[in-house]
């Protein structure tokens, strides 16, 4: 994970569960009223580009799941991607194994 210059994360550096988590902390922080127009600007920003990144892995995942679907798809390895109970093999939004 790769940080900014202030301490906080990049968010292009974020898994989904990690902006999903830190989306979740923005809202509240929003709906408790922060002390200055500024500081709320501040986290509406973060959350709207955390908002955006979360969306990019569902899309991804979309897509893969998709593609995954298509007649005669195969994973990396070659198999089938059905496991041994028929589901299909999990991997992360860039197609690595879990």
């Amino acid at each position: 994970m790769t940080v900014t210059n202030e301490g906080v994360p990049d968010v292009a550096s974020l898994s989904f569960e990690q902006a999903r988590d830190e989306l979740v902390r923005v809202v509240a922080e929003l709906e408790q009223g922060a002390p200055t127009l500024e500081h709320s600007l501040a986290l509406w920003e973060r959350g709207e580009a955390l908002a955006a990144r979360c969306e990019e892995w569902l899309v991804g995942a979309k897509r893969r799941l998709a593609a995954a679907r298509e007649p005669g798809a195969t994973d990396r390895a070659g198999h089938d991607g059905a496991g041994r109970d028929g589901d299909a093999a999990r991997t992360d939004a860039a197609g690595q194994g879990l």
